[in-house]
């Protein structure tokens, strides 16, 4: 049984209508579709494509594929290759070539963090139930039973078959998959001939090339716990990723003591490093995506490290305070808010 009810609806978007500059040609205005996949609000705008005609048939083949990396890559979708590999029982599991390449994807950050960044994180992230009508934390002994079958070490990949060590172990790409999804939505677009297009899948946005008057794409970046319209900055794009990981997107309170959902997989609680949110900048929203967990779990210092060690990528940190902390050429808007 499917998890979500596809909900497909056609309008402008007015936040991010873009009209032709005084004295150049008008162009059509963008195209919207928004649609629920990965228990998330998937929203991609064209600006503009080499046949204006072309886009509905361009932004319903976009959804189709949405629909078919659901069917392929989530947790909870009966007969996904996710799930035949979680319910495996430890015996090799063959899968598509798409998704042994994601999960060797997430392994290497796995790696890269010492597991700070863990793809085997399912056990624990099952017991917290952030959006359920009365969250509360997990007892101390299944958090302890659950951390240990956490460990990306029990992954193995042989060309297209995925074994899991521990029979109890179980995958989670929810760190990297919405990023995947992103570019590879991005690449299709650009091959079909589209000049400008924003992709967002949850807050994950993908910009490809620009708005149709030659500016570039202006996203805001969430002020954390206020509504989806106040930002605290806001950065222009142009074929870049913009990806936020922030302790106020799944979360409750509980005994005056906030529980989110970017969990440690050292001690099975979330993070608590004083900080409330991480964005990331790079073109690959794959990448955007997994450093924004994994710089959120090292923490403001090292997270900074790391970013300043990777090739065009940036990062903006907000700590418990509201104060903005950047890597060195994270390029805030100079409009601010």
């Amino acid at each position: 049984m499917r998890r979500w009810t596809k909900k497909l609806y056609t309008a402008a978007l007015a936040a991010l209508t873009a009209l032709a500059a005084a004295g150049c040609k008008s162009q059509t205005e963008p195209l919207s579709r928004s649609g629920i996949y990965f228990d998330t609000t998937v929203t991609l705008t064209i600006y503009g494509a080499e046949k204006e005609t072309d886009r509905e048939g361009l932004l319903d083949a976009c959804f189709s594929m949405c629909e078919d990396y659901e069917e392929l890559l989530s947790r909870t979708v009966e007969g996904s290759d996710i799930y035949r590999i979680n319910h495996s029982a430890g015996e090799p599991t063959e899968v598509s070539e798409e998704t042994a390449a994601l999960i060797g994807k997430a392994l290497e950050y796995s790696r890269l963090t010492d597991g700070v960044f863990d793809c085997t994180i399912a056990p624990l992230s099952e017991l917290w139930n952030f959006r359920g009508e009365d969250p509360q934390k997990p007892d101390g002994p299944a958090i302890e039973r659950a951390l240990s079958h956490v460990s990306y070490e029990n992954v193995t990949i042989e060309g297209t078959t995925v074994t899991l060590k521990d029979p109890e172990a179980a995958l989670d790409l929810g760190g990297i998959a919405k990023g995947y999804i992103a570019d590879r939505l991005n690449g299709f677009l650009e091959k079909s001939g589209v000049t400008g297009a924003l992709i967002d899948l949850g807050g994950n946005i993908l910009a490809l090339g620009e708005k149709a008057d030659g500016q570039p794409f202006r996203v805001g970046i969430r002020r954390p716990f206020s509504d989806g319209n106040d930002s605290i900055a806001a950065v222009e794009l142009r074929g870049q990723s913009l990806v936020t990981s922030g302790v106020y997107e799944r979360c409750f309170e509980e005994d005056g003591v906030l529980y989110h959902h970017l969990l440690n997989p050292e001690d099975g609680f979330p993070f608590t490093n004083g900080l409330l949110s991480v964005t990331i900048l790079c073109p690959s929203s794959a990448d955007a995506d997994a450093l924004a967990t994994c710089c959120f779990g090292l923490g403001q210092e090292a997270g900074l490290r790391l970013i300043e060690s990777l090739k065009d990528t940036e990062a903006l940190f907000i700590t418990e305070d509201y104060e903005l902390h950047t890597s060195s050429g994270f390029p805030l808007d100079s409009r601010g808010q």
